[in-house]
């Protein structure tokens, strides 16, 4: 009887999980994104093509979020084969984040992205910040969860 029981058991967690899989698809190796800027300005990962390009999500209430964008800026401003896009990943009013950046600038694009419309891309955070590093090439180098620095994108990049 306890086998029977485990084995119901088991066959009903693999099924919960195969349902559950398609949500936690893996992203795909070259990822699009396709964004519109705060500054109502379209964003093109594809033509960031020739550079690395750092994708990081943060939101204005996240402590670790608000102390690396210094640090992602300066690199981005350091490093000319870098850029960088900002993805703020939380419901908040655009203006509240136009606000917030007048306090906190950053010399690269920010564009929001709601919960309720994630990109499709892009795997959904499970904590902020989460970063994705692009290589020239438009394929996945690294993904980082939680803070970076500036010496951890040069490791990355081979700087």
């Amino acid at each position: 009887m306890k086998l029977l029981l485990s084995s119901v058991i088991l066959a009903l967690l693999l099924a919960a999980c195969l349902w559950i899989a398609p949500a936690f698809a893996a992203m795909p190796a070259q990822p699009s994104l396709k964004v519109t800027t705060l500054d109502g300005k379209p964003y093109d990962l594809a033509s960031q093509r020739g550079h690395w390009v750092i994708v990081n999500f943060w939101a204005t209430w996240c402590a670790p979020c608000v102390k690396e964008l210094p640090d992602i800026a300066h690199f981005v401003a350091t490093h000319s084969n870098v850029r960088a896009i900002g993805i703020a990943y939380e419901d908040t009013d655009p203006s509240d984040i136009r606000a917030f950046l007048d306090k906190h600038p950053v010399s690269y694009p920010i564009a929001q992205v709601t919960m309720d419309k994630p990109l499709k891309d892009f795997s959904e955070p499970l904590g902020l910040p989460t970063t994705w590093l692009i290589g020239p090439d438009g394929r996945v180098a690294k993904h980082f969860m939680g803070p970076i620095t500036s010496a951890d994108l040069a490791a990355a990049i081979g700087h």
